[in-house]
């Protein structure tokens, strides 16, 4: 067993994040979060850019391929899915669950210069990673109007 420093901060943290979203989050008689599901969670995501290439990496771990869907619509790029609890077994007593899980969705407004037919997207050890091509975008050209 780990000795912990009492500290009042870390108390009130505590109280305030089990019940700032009451309506949202159910306790079970033993304080652990059984239903947390209906939470929500914001995975993160970093975007960065090369002379080629806009970058998205947005870290879902233990969520499957399957359950991440990545769509473009009207210039927004949006990222949505479900990570899924684990089945505990019978036996196993949950003592603290911090993890997020539930539906989570995530939409990024895209820059001109992105060739939306061209993304592309990958999976692997639990980061998805969005390419966004860009394009070269044509200036728009002066015209002269006479004015009679």
């Amino acid at each position: 067993m780990t000795l912990v420093s009492w500290s009042p901060f870390r108390e009130f943290e505590d109280l305030f994040s089990r019940y700032g979203a009451v309506p949202t989050r159910r306790l079970s008689a033993g304080g652990v979060n059984s239903e947390r599901e209906s939470e929500t969670w914001r995975p993160v995501a970093n975007i960065s850019e090369t002379k080629d290439e806009y970058l998205v990496k947005a870290e879902l771990p233990e969520v499957s391929r399957e359950d991440v869907e990545v769509t473009v619509n009207d210039g927004i790029l949006t990222i949505k899915g479900e990570r899924r609890m684990e089945a505990t077994e019978e036996t196993e007593t949950q003592h603290r669950i911090e993890s997020f899980y539930g539906s989570f969705a995530r939409s990024f407004s895209l820059p001109a210069d992105v060739d939306e037919t061209a993304i592309q997207a990958e999976s692997k050890d639990g980061v998805l990673k969005i390419h966004l091509p860009k394009t070269v975008i044509e200036k728009p050209k002066a015209i002269e109007i006479k004015v009679s």
